[in-house]
Protein backbone atom coordinates (compact mmCIF):
# COMPACT_ATOMS: atom_id res chain seq x y z
CA UNK A 1 0.00 0.00 0.00
CA UNK A 2 3.24 2.62 -0.04
CA UNK A 3 3.35 2.05 -3.54
CA UNK A 4 0.24 3.77 -4.95
CA UNK A 5 0.87 6.92 -7.63
CA UNK A 6 -0.34 10.36 -6.02
CA UNK A 7 -2.22 12.59 -8.27
CA UNK A 8 0.41 15.76 -7.90
CA UNK A 9 2.75 14.71 -9.68
CA UNK A 10 2.74 16.01 -13.14
CA UNK A 11 3.83 17.85 -16.43
CA UNK A 12 2.27 18.76 -19.45
CA UNK A 13 4.61 19.99 -22.49
CA UNK A 14 2.98 21.60 -25.84
CA UNK A 15 4.95 21.19 -28.83
CA UNK A 16 4.49 20.97 -32.66
CA UNK A 17 1.64 23.14 -32.97
CA UNK A 18 1.08 23.39 -36.50
CA UNK A 19 4.53 22.26 -37.78
CA UNK A 20 4.03 20.03 -40.11
CA UNK A 21 1.75 22.17 -42.64
CA UNK A 22 5.05 24.29 -44.05
CA UNK A 23 8.46 22.78 -43.97
CA UNK A 24 9.81 26.22 -43.28
CA UNK A 25 7.57 26.45 -40.33
CA UNK A 26 4.06 27.05 -38.55
CA UNK A 27 1.63 29.36 -39.59
CA UNK A 28 0.17 29.12 -36.25
CA UNK A 29 3.30 29.86 -34.46
CA UNK A 30 3.49 32.77 -37.16
CA UNK A 31 -0.02 34.25 -36.43
CA UNK A 32 0.75 33.91 -32.61
CA UNK A 33 3.71 35.71 -33.24
CA UNK A 34 1.78 38.23 -34.84
CA UNK A 35 -1.20 38.98 -32.13
CA UNK A 36 1.13 39.30 -29.11
CA UNK A 37 5.00 39.69 -28.42
CA UNK A 38 5.81 37.13 -25.99
CA UNK A 39 3.64 33.96 -27.21
CA UNK A 40 6.32 32.48 -29.55
CA UNK A 41 7.86 28.32 -29.16
CA UNK A 42 9.97 29.65 -26.10
CA UNK A 43 6.73 30.38 -23.96
CA UNK A 44 4.79 27.74 -25.09
CA UNK A 45 7.19 25.09 -24.61
CA UNK A 46 9.23 26.05 -20.92
CA UNK A 47 6.04 28.42 -19.46
CA UNK A 48 2.72 27.22 -20.51
CA UNK A 49 3.16 23.63 -19.16
CA UNK A 50 4.11 24.76 -15.52
CA UNK A 51 0.46 27.14 -15.33
CA UNK A 52 -1.40 23.83 -15.77
CA UNK A 53 -2.92 23.80 -12.36
CA UNK A 54 -5.30 20.39 -13.09
CA UNK A 55 -5.17 17.88 -16.16
CA UNK A 56 -7.32 14.90 -16.48
CA UNK A 57 -5.66 11.76 -17.80
CA UNK A 58 -7.20 10.45 -21.25
CA UNK A 59 -9.27 7.63 -21.32
CA UNK A 60 -10.43 5.50 -24.28
CA UNK A 61 -13.40 2.81 -25.04
CA UNK A 62 -13.79 0.13 -27.65
CA UNK A 63 -17.08 0.37 -29.66
CA UNK A 64 -18.98 -3.27 -30.41
CA UNK A 65 -21.13 -4.55 -32.24
CA UNK A 66 -23.53 -7.54 -31.57
CA UNK A 67 -23.73 -10.90 -33.58
CA UNK A 68 -27.08 -13.05 -33.16
CA UNK A 69 -27.14 -14.99 -35.99
CA UNK A 70 -23.91 -17.78 -35.98
CA UNK A 71 -24.72 -20.02 -33.02
CA UNK A 72 -28.30 -20.31 -31.81
CA UNK A 73 -29.42 -18.54 -28.64
CA UNK A 74 -25.86 -17.21 -28.52
CA UNK A 75 -25.66 -13.48 -28.90
CA UNK A 76 -21.69 -12.28 -29.38
CA UNK A 77 -19.77 -9.18 -29.41
CA UNK A 78 -16.78 -7.89 -31.19
CA UNK A 79 -14.72 -4.84 -31.33
CA UNK A 80 -14.58 -2.62 -34.37
CA UNK A 81 -13.03 0.93 -33.56
CA UNK A 82 -11.70 2.84 -30.38
CA UNK A 83 -12.76 5.44 -29.74
CA UNK A 84 -10.65 8.52 -27.49
CA UNK A 85 -12.29 11.01 -25.11
CA UNK A 86 -12.08 14.57 -24.83
CA UNK A 87 -9.12 16.11 -22.96
CA UNK A 88 -9.50 18.82 -20.34
CA UNK A 89 -6.75 21.19 -18.83
CA UNK A 90 -7.58 23.63 -16.25
CA UNK A 91 -4.63 26.79 -16.39
CA UNK A 92 -3.64 29.45 -14.13
CA UNK A 93 -4.09 32.73 -15.56
CA UNK A 94 -0.66 35.17 -15.24
CA UNK A 95 -0.80 38.88 -14.54
CA UNK A 96 0.08 39.70 -18.35
CA UNK A 97 -3.06 36.79 -19.54
CA UNK A 98 -0.67 35.44 -22.35
CA UNK A 99 -1.94 31.83 -21.13
CA UNK A 100 -5.59 32.97 -21.69
CA UNK A 101 -4.86 35.16 -25.45
CA UNK A 102 -2.86 31.79 -26.37
CA UNK A 103 -5.69 30.10 -26.53
CA UNK A 104 -8.11 32.46 -27.86
CA UNK A 105 -5.72 33.91 -30.78
CA UNK A 106 -5.25 29.65 -31.75
CA UNK A 107 -9.08 29.55 -32.31
CA UNK A 108 -9.46 32.42 -33.55
CA UNK A 109 -6.44 31.39 -35.94
CA UNK A 110 -8.61 27.95 -37.02
CA UNK A 111 -11.94 30.12 -37.64
CA UNK A 112 -9.87 31.63 -40.18
CA UNK A 113 -8.06 35.01 -38.51
CA UNK A 114 -4.49 33.95 -40.27
CA UNK A 115 -5.49 36.32 -43.28
CA UNK A 116 -2.97 39.17 -42.46
CA UNK A 117 -1.13 41.80 -44.36
CA UNK A 118 2.12 40.95 -45.65
CA UNK A 119 1.91 37.25 -45.94
CA UNK A 120 1.54 35.77 -49.84
CA UNK A 121 -1.29 33.68 -50.33
CA UNK A 122 -0.45 29.46 -50.21
CA UNK A 123 -2.33 27.15 -52.01
CA UNK A 124 -5.83 26.91 -50.53
CA UNK A 125 -5.99 30.51 -48.60
CA UNK A 126 -7.66 33.10 -48.97
CA UNK A 127 -5.83 36.16 -50.39
CA UNK A 128 -3.53 38.24 -48.02
CA UNK A 129 -5.91 41.06 -46.35
CA UNK A 130 -5.78 42.76 -43.40
CA UNK A 131 -8.90 41.48 -41.79
CA UNK A 132 -10.89 44.42 -39.35
CA UNK A 133 -12.88 41.94 -36.84
CA UNK A 134 -15.15 44.71 -35.94
CA UNK A 135 -15.85 45.50 -39.14
CA UNK A 136 -19.67 44.59 -40.63
CA UNK A 137 -17.54 42.83 -43.68
CA UNK A 138 -15.89 40.14 -41.16
CA UNK A 139 -15.92 37.17 -42.03
CA UNK A 140 -14.99 33.47 -40.94
CA UNK A 141 -13.57 30.67 -42.93
CA UNK A 142 -12.12 27.51 -41.04
CA UNK A 143 -8.18 26.98 -41.61
CA UNK A 144 -6.97 23.33 -42.33
CA UNK A 145 -6.56 20.65 -39.31
CA UNK A 146 -3.11 20.24 -40.81
CA UNK A 147 -2.67 24.14 -39.71
CA UNK A 148 -3.81 24.30 -36.52
CA UNK A 149 -3.65 20.77 -35.28
CA UNK A 150 -0.86 19.95 -32.28
CA UNK A 151 0.89 17.07 -32.74
CA UNK A 152 3.63 16.63 -30.03
CA UNK A 153 2.00 17.49 -26.95
CA UNK A 154 1.77 15.11 -23.85
CA UNK A 155 1.46 14.66 -20.08
CA UNK A 156 4.06 13.42 -18.03
CA UNK A 157 2.98 11.53 -14.99
CA UNK A 158 5.35 10.80 -12.56
CA UNK A 159 6.11 10.30 -8.95
CA UNK A 160 8.63 11.98 -6.22
CA UNK A 161 11.06 9.07 -6.57
CA UNK A 162 11.55 10.57 -10.37
CA UNK A 163 14.73 8.90 -10.62
CA UNK A 164 13.41 5.25 -10.84
CA UNK A 165 11.28 4.41 -13.81
CA UNK A 166 7.81 5.43 -12.21
CA UNK A 167 6.47 7.41 -14.80
CA UNK A 168 3.97 7.42 -17.78
CA UNK A 169 3.87 9.52 -20.72
CA UNK A 170 0.59 10.08 -22.70
CA UNK A 171 1.30 11.61 -26.11
CA UNK A 172 -1.51 13.60 -28.00
CA UNK A 173 -1.74 12.97 -32.13
CA UNK A 174 -4.02 15.58 -33.47
CA UNK A 175 -5.04 18.20 -30.80
CA UNK A 176 -6.63 21.44 -30.99
CA UNK A 177 -9.17 23.44 -28.42
CA UNK A 178 -12.56 23.49 -29.15
CA UNK A 179 -14.14 24.88 -25.85
CA UNK A 180 -12.65 27.66 -23.17
CA UNK A 181 -15.31 27.34 -20.06
CA UNK A 182 -16.51 30.25 -18.90
CA UNK A 183 -14.51 32.47 -16.64
CA UNK A 184 -16.04 34.33 -13.76
CA UNK A 185 -14.85 37.19 -12.14
CA UNK A 186 -16.75 39.14 -9.16
CA UNK A 187 -15.95 42.07 -6.61
CA UNK A 188 -15.23 40.06 -3.15
CA UNK A 189 -11.99 38.17 -2.38
CA UNK A 190 -9.31 37.65 -4.59
CA UNK A 191 -8.78 34.45 -5.88
CA UNK A 192 -6.59 32.94 -8.35
CA UNK A 193 -7.77 33.38 -11.79
CA UNK A 194 -8.03 29.68 -13.54
CA UNK A 195 -9.58 28.59 -16.85
CA UNK A 196 -10.62 25.67 -18.22
CA UNK A 197 -10.10 24.53 -21.73
CA UNK A 198 -11.25 21.32 -23.98
CA UNK A 199 -9.30 19.49 -26.64
CA UNK A 200 -10.48 17.12 -29.51
CA UNK A 201 -7.39 14.51 -30.27
CA UNK A 202 -7.50 12.17 -32.85
CA UNK A 203 -5.66 9.80 -30.96
CA UNK A 204 -2.85 9.15 -27.81
CA UNK A 205 -0.13 6.88 -27.44
CA UNK A 206 1.40 5.67 -23.95
CA UNK A 207 4.64 5.38 -23.47
CA UNK A 208 5.94 3.75 -20.34
CA UNK A 209 9.22 5.13 -18.50
CA UNK A 210 11.26 2.01 -19.23
CA UNK A 211 10.99 3.21 -22.95
CA UNK A 212 13.91 6.25 -22.07
CA UNK A 213 17.34 5.18 -21.91
CA UNK A 214 18.86 6.82 -18.48
CA UNK A 215 22.21 8.36 -18.14
CA UNK A 216 24.67 9.70 -16.01
CA UNK A 217 26.55 12.85 -15.99
CA UNK A 218 29.67 14.24 -14.41
CA UNK A 219 27.57 15.46 -11.12
CA UNK A 220 26.06 12.20 -11.15
CA UNK A 221 22.70 14.10 -12.07
CA UNK A 222 20.22 11.31 -13.92
CA UNK A 223 19.08 12.75 -16.77
CA UNK A 224 16.79 10.66 -19.17
CA UNK A 225 16.07 11.36 -23.04
CA UNK A 226 14.30 9.45 -25.88
CA UNK A 227 16.97 7.26 -28.29
CA UNK A 228 16.56 8.42 -32.02
CA UNK A 229 14.14 11.06 -31.10
CA UNK A 230 13.96 15.21 -30.02
CA UNK A 231 10.53 15.54 -29.34
CA UNK A 232 9.01 18.78 -27.49
CA UNK A 233 6.87 17.16 -25.38
CA UNK A 234 9.58 14.23 -24.18
CA UNK A 235 11.12 14.07 -20.68
CA UNK A 236 14.54 15.97 -21.12
CA UNK A 237 13.13 19.21 -21.69
CA UNK A 238 11.27 18.63 -18.42
CA UNK A 239 13.95 17.63 -15.71
CA UNK A 240 16.89 18.76 -17.64
CA UNK A 241 16.01 22.17 -18.20
CA UNK A 242 13.17 23.50 -16.04
CA UNK A 243 12.15 20.36 -14.07
CA UNK A 244 15.22 20.24 -11.77
CA UNK A 245 14.43 23.13 -9.96
CA UNK A 246 10.64 21.31 -9.08
CA UNK A 247 11.34 18.10 -8.52
CA UNK A 248 14.11 19.32 -5.86
CA UNK A 249 11.62 21.81 -4.23
CA UNK A 250 8.91 18.68 -3.68
CA UNK A 251 11.60 16.36 -2.05
CA UNK A 252 12.20 19.00 0.28
CA UNK A 253 8.75 19.24 1.32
Amino acid sequence: MTNLAQTSFYYVQFGGLGAQSLANGSRLLDYLKSKEEGIDSTYINDNLGLLCSSAILPTTQLATAEVNSNYMGITQTFAHRRQFQDVTLEFYVDKTYKSLKFFEYWMDFIAGGSHVEGRYPQFGELPAIDKNQTGDDYFIRMNYPDDYKCESTGIIKFERDHDSVHSIVYNFRGMYPYNIASIPVSYGASELLKMSVSFKIDRYTVGRADSYAWVNDASNDKKPYILGQDQYFNLPVFLRDIGRTIIDGIKSL
